[in-house]
């Protein structure tokens, strides 16, 4: 009787360690999924910024044809920021690609007429939008990242963030919004 008892509670410690374990993988699938989904909504606004710099840069080439320099900074940070992988390497990259872009802005100031021009001036807006959904999208990932990362180092739930490969997650982290060329005013 005594031994049956014995097993039994043995079992009992054994179940419950499992459904802890269960629940506890199972929480981390949910944060991980949620980081994924959230670098997904950063990746479809930098694909809508990366596809408004061709029109921006030929828009400017029509007006400002001799500022090869500027423009070819732009189509190769543009480059770089396409090939780019991973939150610290796509942030680097945005943040060349936004100093990028603050040149061609600049350029604005030395030529009225596309300073003027409603094609520039809707880009410009165009671009400003996109800068704010990038922003947003960033906040939004790197709070998904903090809640993995909180998961992923506490205990217990680092015992099975160890057991089954889960690992700290990069934060975004790019020169946009209060430093972007979207917020110049002509």
């Amino acid at each position: 009787m005594t031994s049956t008892l014995i097993w039994i509670g043995v079992g009992g410690v054994v179940i419950t360690g499992a459904v802890w374990f269960i629940i506890e993988y199972n929480r981390l699938i949910k944060r991980r999924n949620n980081v994924k989904a959230s670098w997904g909504q950063i990746d479809v606004q930098l694909a809508r910024r990366h596809d408004l710099i061709p029109n921006l840069v030929a828009t400017v080439q029509g007006y400002a044809a001799y500022e090869q320099a500027t423009l070819q900074a732009v189509i190769v940070a543009r480059t770089q920021a396409l090939a780019a992988e991973g939150p610290a390497g796509r942030g680097a990259a945005e943040s060349v690609l936004t100093g990028a872009i603050q040149g061609l802005f600049g350029l604005a100031e030395a030529y009225p007429d596309l300073k003027a021009s409603d094609n520039f001036l809707a880009l410009q807006k165009e671009l400003a939008n996109t800068e704010d959904r990038i922003t947003y999208a960033r906040q939004f990932y790197n709070d998904a990242v903090l809640g993995l990362n909180n998961e992923v180092q506490s205990f217990p739930r680092l015992i099975v963030a160890g057991i089954t490969g889960f690992t700290a997650q990069e934060y975004f982290q790019a020169e946009l919004g209060a430093r972007s060329p979207a917020n110049v005013r002509f």
